[in-house]
């Protein structure tokens, strides 16, 4: 790679964003000339995520920073609330979004996509940039053609916003596409305590755990005639989702148009 590709964090002092930073600063290949965090504005984004100063003063306002800035690509691991605008302000201004956050509809991914193409740039939308989890899902997208009996279990912990996350919404959407669509369960199970079957999709349940202490784990349970699958995946820390934020800020130079799953370039 001849020249560096230039990123900008948006949420830099969030949880996934320091770790975004930190990963920027210490690649070679990538530059960082911009840090968008309201609380954190004012501060050397290196300090701001506890690493020697760098010289790149985070501000608080996205459209400012991205047209003083010129980034390549913004990286958000914001929150949903916020995102959509924020990817629409990155292509306003030709920047390729990767987006960790979740909550976009369908319509505002094809909506994107069309974006991005008329700007003739890239763009990633990602639930889970974890090369294990994405192994995790396409193991049971396979396994649901041959045991069409499933639930999904994840675990976050207690502060997260979203549930179900968008990993188990985007390993049921890979289980559906394989899949023969059926209602599971006995047709006349009753829930004496609502909710306690979980949400349905697509004739499966997905479960959402939510304790102090856990990190990220999802379970995928497939059951047959005299045997059960599971295919499980644990993340314990952040960091480890940065190899692949880095393959999806290098990989979004290289096409045009909104995709949606870090499973597509990976």
């Amino acid at each position: 790679m001849s020249e560096k590709i230039k990123v900008a964090v948006a949420g830099a002092s969030g949880r996934m964003g320091r770790e975004v930073v930190k990963m920027v600063l210490a690649d070679e290949h990538l530059e960082l000339v911009a840090a968008v965090d309201r609380s954190g504005a004012g501060s050397d984004a290196g300090e701001l995520v506890g690493v020697k100063p760098c010289g790149i003063i985070a501000v608080g306002d996205l459209d400012a920073a991205l047209g003083a800035a010129k980034p390549d690509v913004l990286v958000d691991f914001t929150v949903p609330s916020v995102v959509y605008g924020n990817t629409l302000t990155a292509i306003k201004h030709g920047v390729r979004p990767v987006v960790g956050a979740t909550g976009f509809t369908p319509e505002q991914i094809q909506e994107l996509d069309g974006l991005c193409r008329e700007a003739n740039i890239g763009g990633l939308i990602a639930p889970n940039f974890s090369i294990g989890a994405i192994l995790m899902m396409q193991f049971a997208a396979k396994a649901a053609e041959y045991l069409p009996h499933v639930e999904i279990i994840e675990y976050h912990g207690d502060q997260k916003l979203d549930a179900p996350s968008g990993t188990s919404i985007k390993t049921a959407e890979l289980i559906a596409e394989t899949r023969k669509k059926f209602k599971q369960g006995n047709p006349n199970e009753e829930e004496i305590l609502p909710g306690a079957r979980g949400g349905e999709y697509d004739g499966f349940r997905i479960h959402s755990v939510r304790l102090p202490g856990v990190f990220a784990q999802q379970e995928v349970v497939f059951g047959g005639y005299g045997q059960s699958l599971k295919i499980r995946h644990d993340s314990y820390e952040r960091a480890g989702y940065m190899p692949g934020v880095k393959i999806g800020v290098e990989k979004v130079m290289t096409y045009t148009g909104m995709v949606y799953g870090f499973e597509h370039v990976m």
